[in-house]
């Protein structure tokens, strides 16, 4: 039996795990009901797992082929978002001010469909598969917390995952190599002014005008420091200060995000931002202080992986879904598995006018064509299997 005849057999198992799984959004780091709900589907596969202790959500299990050989993982992210969901459906979340409005429900689903399909086809297995149920890639943390638990990340080779994406047709799958999505980093910048009456402007320092002013000059830096071939996106998010119309205000507190592919821009941008930051306010006779974090690094695909899981896409689905797509500056923590090894990140496809899915990622209408899904679990099994017998002994 192959892999692409299993797509049907277990395209209502796929859907309906998804849809169960979207009415129990959990948060980042408290995905232990989810936990428990996937581990229950394991148990019934006869699959062994380990739940992680530290914080009881996340799993690692493993599938043991029929044949000696090396050890690649799935992955797929678990955690929802704080979205009130506004799509009225049968599977609508039950968890008030909670949902799963990025697709890591669909994640879930798709490799729980994928280890089903690799016990049908275990004898013709070279080696092992480790299934990783991830917590937490919303706050970018949740693969290393993955990593530091257990030896499974010592023994692969290699770490296929991938995102349910808006902007690839259903049924569609992108999985090209090199630069996929870029990396973030958080800042935070806090103004430090002197409040006072709005009618004398005089005796004060403006923290507004001075916040102001750091945002208005900061966007200098995507335009006139960096290549504009090289893309780089500075984005400030949230400004707060004031209390009352009428009162200036001496305080102002800045967050944003940075996103790019070149590492080297990386590490010049902190030091921009901050000469930057720190002569504005002078300027305007504030002071500021500024921090700045690394979330993840980019997604780049490896050549041979993308190469492994292009293959499992024409086998599995034919030739014609596959699917260019340009790379995002969009970030993923999946990034921090494929620091010390190879890997593929695939982009599948779900927009459908059809039927409503044409909502961006975060969205509270945010809905999917999950019919498309076990052609997912599909092509990542495939991956695995394809990968195992290439750098079988």
């Amino acid at each position: 039996m192959e892999v692409k005849d299993l797509v049907q057999k277990y395209q209502d198992y796929v859907r309906d795990l998804r849809r169960y799984f979207h009415q129990y959004p959990e948060l980042s780091y408290e995905e232990v009901e989810t936990t428990r709900r996937i581990a229950d589907e394991l148990d019934k596969m006869g699959v062994p797992y380990t739940i992680n202790p530290e914080k009881n959500t996340g799993l690692v299990a493993v599938i043991q082929g029929g044949h000696a050989g090396k050890a690649v993982a799935l992955r797929a992210d678990i955690d929802g978002l704080n979205v009130t969901e506004m799509n009225d459906v049968p599977f609508k979340s039950k968890n008030e001010g909670k949902m799963h409005a990025c697709g890591h429900d669909s994640h879930i689903a798709m490799l729980l469909g994928a280890a089903r399909m690799l016990l049908d086809v275990k004898d013709d297995i070279y080696g092992k598969v480790y299934l990783v149920f991830q917590p937490a890639e919303e706050m970018g943390s949740g693969s290393q917390y993955m990593i530091n638990f257990g030896n499974w990340y010592n023994e692969i080779g290699a770490i296929f995952g991938g995102h349910i994406w808006i902007d690839v047709p259903a049924g569609q799958i992108s999985v090209e190599a090199g630069d996929r999505m870029a990396a973030g980093g958080q800042f935070i910048i806090k103004v430090h002014g002197r409040s006072g009456h709005g009618a004398q402007p005089q005796e004060s320092i403006d923290a507004v005008v001075t916040a102001s002013a750091i945002v208005m000059n900061l966007q200098t830096l995507v335009s006139r420091r960096y290549n504009a071939l090289d893309p780089v996106v500075l984005t400030i998010g949230t400004l707060h200060s004031g209390d009352r119309f009428n009162i200036i205000s001496g305080e102002a507190v800045l967050e944003g995000t940075t996103r790019y592919f070149n590492t080297e821009v990386g590490k010049d941008l902190k030091e921009s931002m901050e000469r930057i930051i720190m002569d504005t306010a002078h300027a305007y006779g504030a002071t500021a202080e500024f921090e700045y974090w690394i979330m993840v690094p980019p997604t780049v695909n490896d050549e041979e992986c993308s190469a492994i899981a292009q293959g499992a896409v024409k086998k599995v689905l034919g030739e014609k879904a596959l699917f260019h797509m340009q790379k995002t500056m969009g970030g993923e923590d999946f990034s921090r598995y494929q620091e010390h090894k190879p890997g593929c990140f695939a982009f599948v496809g779900f927009n459908n006018p059809a039927i409503g899915a044409v909502n961006s990622h975060h969205s509270n209408n945010f809905t999917i064509d999950d019919s498309i899904l076990s052609g997912g679990s599909g092509v990542y099994a495939q991956s695995a299997i394809d990968w195992l017998k290439t750098h079988c002994d």
